[in-house]
């Protein structure tokens, strides 16, 4: 079990904003760090509410969705450990107009609004490196947009199996956090390749399937192969 500081620490590690800072720097973004955790499947934070915190994702899996008309569930997008999500909650007060649940049990760290504007006026490289962070930020969904029609099922499958895993002891059975229709939906296919997919998986022995749409992964280091 990590203490606090090191939770903290390595929060800040994770996310790119903050790669280049000094160490006197680190530490002062360090010392503004407020850890939660969230078990899996609890809400993590709701449309209508107000943001006012960066939330970065230190371990676990959070799903980000918007609720549709007709009372479903509109995936947006996935945070994974290193993501963060509530940028523009740093700069002016935002109402949130999607909601976010565990997937996994998750711990988060979260920056307040005014402590971060503080940190600002005295760490100027910081402002820098946010600006270019969120220009990453949009070449990376552009990359995966990109992906979606250049890279393989089989690749994009392989890469979300070995980063769910990440979030539970090494060779365990875990029950996929999504539904295969939300994973279609994540991975830009259908919900019968998912599951042709997987079962092509498990005939090469990557990975063993269990009733409840548990997993096992067999073979971390093949499935790493195939998703580059």
């Amino acid at each position: 079990m990590h203490n606090h500081l090191e939770t903290a620490h390595q929060c800040i590690e994770l996310v790119p904003i903050f790669k280049t800072l000094s160490v006197e720097d680190l530490k002062q973004v360090t010392s503004l760090v407020h850890e939660q955790q969230f078990t899996q499947g609890e809400t993590v934070f709701a449309a209508g509410t107000h943001a006012d915190a960066l939330m970065i994702v230190a371990h676990g899996q959070v799903k980000v969705y918007q609720g549709a008309a007709n009372g479903r569930e509109q995936l947006l997008y996935l945070l994974q450990p290193g993501d963060f999500d509530g940028e523009a909650a740093l700069f002016k007060e935002v109402t949130r107009t999607s909601s976010a649940v565990a997937l996994v049990d998750t711990n988060v760290c979260m920056i307040s609004r005014q402590a971060f504007q503080a940190l600002l006026q005295r760490a100027p490289q910081l402002a820098l490196n946010m600006v270019n962070a969120f220009g990453e930020r949009i070449n990376r969904l552009e990359r995966q947009t990109t992906a979606v029609t250049t890279t393989s099922v089989e690749g994009r499958l392989a890469d979300y199996l070995v980063e769910t895993a990440a979030s539970f002891p090494s060779g365990a059975q875990f029950t996929l956090p999504m539904p295969k229709k939300d994973i279609a939906v994540y991975l830009g296919t259908t919900p019968e390749t998912i599951s042709r997919k997987l079962k092509l998986f498990e005939d090469a022995g990557l990975l063993q399937r269990f009733a409840g749409n548990r997993v096992q992964l067999t073979d971390v280091d093949q499935l790493a192969l195939i998703s580059d």
